[in-house]
């Protein structure tokens, strides 16, 4: 498996995958647009995809900035999310690893991340990878 840095050109994937990751949310896809352009075009910015033999198998984008939690860098898992018919065979770690080596290489000092409540599959996926369920997520939506 490769991992490919997403490019504008790939914005049509990334908004595949992004409304599967947050179905529960009604998107306007010009205005995604303009947000994937401001996430690719920041350096504390990172996104890629996982392919394999030329197919898009999952999408990953994460923010790198400094926090009091961890005292410096923290790496924040934004959406982290692999194909329906591929989930259980590998890509998640193999994303997941690639998230870790990222953010180590930008001397970051963990990773954290949020996660709906009905995503009990999804929050398995992180406990068997090694993250503690730490916290409760708040929103405030205007």
């Amino acid at each position: 498996m490769e991992f490919r840095k997403a490019t504008m050109d790939d914005f049509d994937t990334a908004f595949d995958f992004i409304e599967k990751l947050w179905s529960y949310n009604d998107y306007d896809k010009d205005e995604i647009r303009n947000v994937y352009a401001d996430v690719l075009s920041d350096d504390s910015n990172f996104a890629f995809f996982a392919v394999e033999d030329g197919q898009v198998r999952g999408f990953c984008h994460c923010a790198c900035f400094n926090t009091f939690w961890l005292s410096g860098m923290t790496c924040y898992l934004s959406g982290i999310i692999t194909a329906e018919d591929v989930r259980g065979k590998g890509y998640g770690i193999a994303i997941m690893d690639e998230v870790v080596r990222i953010a180590k290489e930008r001397g970051c000092k963990g990773v954290v991340l949020d996660s709906g409540m009905p995503r009990t599959g999804a929050h398995a996926f992180y406990e068997k990878y090694g993250f503690d369920r730490g916290c409760y997520g708040f929103d405030l939506i205007f």
